[in-house]
Formats: C-alpha cells, structure tokens, sequence
C-alpha cells in the first residue's frame, strides 16, 4: 500500500467527527492494508495512530528544520517509511546525528506535501486526529468482521495494538492471545473527573478510594525466582529497580502479575517530586530508592484474575502483600467519606484519589468509569509569548502556547513551558487570529507575539526545569479560558508559581 493512502485517510478523519465515520474510515484503509505483510499491517496500523512501530526514534524538531522540497508524485509504500524509521531509530555513536539526519532529510525528500503532514505529526506526537488506539481498536474489529470485546481483550493480553491488528487482519486466532507471566499487558487506565462526588457517581457506592501516589506505574510479573518489571509502556524496568525486584521475591508466593507504582523516597521515608523519581527510573545503573506500592493482582499462583471483581482481587491482594508494599485504601459509602478521604489524601503529600468501582473487573488499557482519578487543581493566569503551528486536524491554526509567568524584578515575562490542550476549534480559531494580531515575528514553526494576552491555564503542580529560565515548569498545563479582561500587568508572577512548588 502506497504511504499516501494513509496520508489521506488520516486527514479524512481528521476532518471527520463523528466517532461511526471515523471508524469506517479507518476500517476501510485497514482491510486494504490486510493485503500486506504482517509488518506492513503493524506499521500502517501505527502509523494511522499516529504511532510508530519503532519505540523511538531520536528525530527531534532540530531534525525537521530546512527540510529538501517535497516530492511531486507519491511512491512511498508503507513498507519504505517504515524502513525508513528502522534505519533511524537504530542511529548510534559518533557521527549518529548526523546520520540520522541525513535519513530524516531522504525520507522527506521522497514525500508529497500530504505525506509529509502525516510523518511530522507522528513524530511529533502531535497527530491529534482522533484515531487513538480506543478507537482503531473498533476499527480493526470492523475490518476483520471480529467481534469487539475479542479484539479489546487481545489488546488488554496482548499489550500492543500493532500486534493485535497483524493479528486479527491476517487471519490468526485471537484466542491465542492469553496473559503469560512475564509479558506485559495493556495497563487499565484511570479517566478524570474534577471532584469525588463526580467520581463517585461514575463508580457507584461503594466504592474503593486508593490514595494516588505521584510515582511511576509499574507492572511486576513474578515467575519463580524470575522477575521482570515493565513499565505504563512496556518498556522493561526491571535492572532500574533493584529494590522492587528484592520486595517481589519476598513475597509468599510462586507466580504474580502486579500492577502498582515506584516511587522515589528521601532519607527521611518522603516522597519524592515525581519528576526526581522519573528520572531516577530512567538510569541504567540500578537505584535504591525507588519503592513498590502495589494496588492490582492480576494473576496468582496459576490463576487469572482478570475477570474478578476489584474487591476480590483486593483480597488476594491483601493475603500476599503486606501493607507497607500496598497503596492505602479507603472503602467509601458516600460522597461525604470521599471528600474527606481526599482532603486526607492531600494533606499527606499525595496527588489526590482513584475511585473505583468495587465490581469491576480488570478491563483493557483505555479510560472508562470504572477508575476515575480526582487531583486538586491549581490555576494561573499566565501570558502568551509565542505558539507554535499546528499539525494533521490543527494546521493552519496557531495551537502550542508557549506560557510566561511575570517578573516582578525586570518587568519582562519567564516562559513556564508549553500546552495544545483544552483548546477546542473555535478557540484554537479565535487564537490564531488573536495572535497574529500580535505577532512581532512569524516564522515557520513559532510566531512571536507581544505579551499582551492573558490566559488562565490549569495545571497538577509545579516541578522543576532546568530548560527554563525561571528554573520551573508546569506539570500537565491545560487551557481553560482567555482573560481579556485582564492586562499582562495582573498576570501571576514568577515568584507564586515557585510559591505552588513548595
């Protein structure tokens, strides 16, 4: 199948919204593909995601700067631009950069203009078309005329909907899908709701509320004395975490998939920032730090737990684990002992709740009622200074704001970082031409404006950023309005974000 197939379909959703079309869509250039190789359905799978069958790549914005011309005709299969990323991804040592670049600049040489677009939002992460993995999920349950919760469940043991498509689109039984003790699978996701009584009412009464600890989400499969630790994207964990490799072998038990977070712990027993605890799980070296708190079972001693209801995986939970490995758990009745095992949650240092339903089972790696996460929300009205073009259903509209704070000191503004979320079309309309009328210089990836408007932006906390000049940032930044009735002059300073840092 030609690249600029995928191209096509993915700017037809883009400009699709209703979730039906977008499925048909996506299913009808899913069947074409189902003439491929089982590669070529995972890459075009991917890519239609706006994923890549390659974990990374390497390829930042640097490397899509001066980009050659893009080709007239298209000639591109699916098969080449994954290749093409094969080759890059495997970039390493010195002179890699430079390679790297150099295949970038060959790929888009050989792309159309429509290619193009397709290839800078998957790298970018920003493709933002509506065909995530919940919904081309659907959509390979309709190409290959399978039944949506078999599709959904190979995607939960399976852990990768690339695989799952190859799969299902070549004929391969799904049943052969099954949890296996030391392959990860999908990870339930949890959605959001902005107070506990909402949470509440989505779960139903009663319910658990697990304290949210700000850590990184692991899964531990434990087979004998063999042990492997991955993380929320199945990436192995398990030379990073030595401590959570020595807690899972002492448990009473011979077989166990776990699910729960790390956490990084001061000399003091302290949680750490999330941030100090990310970037101790990235080291290779081994850490001593990082502690498990586990929350899920989903196997044990040769027994699936899947399908059990969350109180009963809870149980075998507590019979295995002993209390200092396992998040703190308050079984609520009503909204009123939800809120205050929330403002207890909060009081202790932590990021909120989970309310769950007691009777749900373990379900597929996407957000639904069954887990709903509460966090405070903190709130600033902040300063535009730039943004960026946007990309697949955003081009052609202004759409990453860069977010300044102001100084007290110097009169000037300090870049806090930068968010595309909670805009919705006609925001990102108004703003783009709001901006423009600003614009002191517009250029092809940012425009620069005068930092007049004011903005208030959401966010779950403040961490600290050496890629700033203010020495923070601002943890999920979301938009929730402009404030054109207020000046640069009543924008919040820099001193009451680090104020919120603590």
């Amino acid at each position: 199948m030609l690249f600029a197939d995928l191209a096509a379909t993915s700017a037809a959703v883009a400009a699709t919204s209703g979730r039906n079309a977008k499925i048909e869509l996506l299913a009808g250039t899913l069947r074409r593909l189902a003439g491929g190789s089982p590669t070529a359905i995972a890459a075009g799978a991917a890519f239609l995601s706006g994923d890549l069958r390659q974990r990374t790549t390497g390829v930042g914005y640097a490397s899509l700067r001066d980009l050659p011309p893009p080709a007239a005709e298209a000639t591109l299969t699916v098969d080449d631009v994954d290749a093409a990323f094969a080759r890059i991804a495997v970039c390493a040592g010195k002179g890699s950069q430079a390679e790297r670049r150099r295949l970038v600049h060959e790929l888009f040489a050989a792309a159309t203009a429509d290619e193009r677009r397709l290839l800078i939002g998957v790298l970018s992460g920003e493709l933002r078309q509506g065909a995530q993995a919940g919904l081309l999920a659907d959509a390979v349950a309709r190409a290959a005329d399978l039944p949506l919760p078999a599709v959904r469940r190979a995607l939960l043991l399976a852990g990768d909907l690339k695989t799952v498509a190859a799969a299902a689109l070549t004929g391969s039984s799904l049943a052969d899908f099954a949890l296996t003790v030391g392959r990860p699978l999908a990870p339930m996701l949890a959605s959001s709701a902005s107070t506990v009584d909402e949470a509440l009412a989505g779960t139903s009464s009663p319910a658990a509320a697990d304290v949210k600890i700000d850590g990184v989400r692991i899964q531990v499969h434990r087979d004998g004395d063999d042990i492997s630790i991955f993380s929320r994207s199945l990436d192995d964990l398990t030379t990073r975490m030595p401590v959570v490799v020595d807690a899972v072998r002492s448990l009473p038990l011979r077989s166990a998939v776990l699910d729960g977070e790390a956490v990084g712990l001061d000399a003091a027993g302290r949680a750490l920032p999330f941030q100090e605890t990310s970037s101790r799980a990235a080291r290779r070296d081994g850490v001593q730090i990082l502690r498990p708190y586990f929350f899920d079972l989903l196997h044990l001693d040769g027994v699936d737990l899947l399908d059990e209801p969350l109180s009963a995986r809870w149980a075998e939970l507590e019979r295995v684990v002993p209390p200092d490995l396992r998040v703190a758990r308050t079984v609520v009745d009503s909204p009123d002992e939800a809120r205050a095992a929330f403002e207890a949650a909060v009081a202790g240092g932590h990021e909120g709740l989970v309310i769950k339903s007691l009777a749900a089972p373990y379900d597929v790696g996407r957000r639904g009622a069954a887990w709903i996460k509460v966090k405070p929300r903190h709130t600033l009205d902040l300063v535009v200074l730039a943004a960026e073009w946007g990309h697949g259903r955003r081009k052609g509209w202004l759409s990453n704001l860069h977010l300044g704070a102001r100084d007290p000191e110097t009169g000037g503004f300090v870049m806090l970082g930068k968010t595309f979320k909670g805009l919705t079309d006609d925001l990102l309309r108004w703003q783009t031409d709001r901006l423009r009328q600003l614009a002191v210089d517009e250029g092809e990836w940012v425009v620069h404006v005068r930092p007049e408007l004011v903005v208030e932006i959401a966010f779950d906390g403040v961490q600290t950023s050496p890629r700033y000049p203010g020495g923070v940032a601002l943890r999920f930044a979301r938009v929730l309005r402009y404030r054109e009735d207020k000046t640069a002059a009543e924008a919040d300073t820099i001193d009451a974000v680090r104020a919120i840092r603590g």
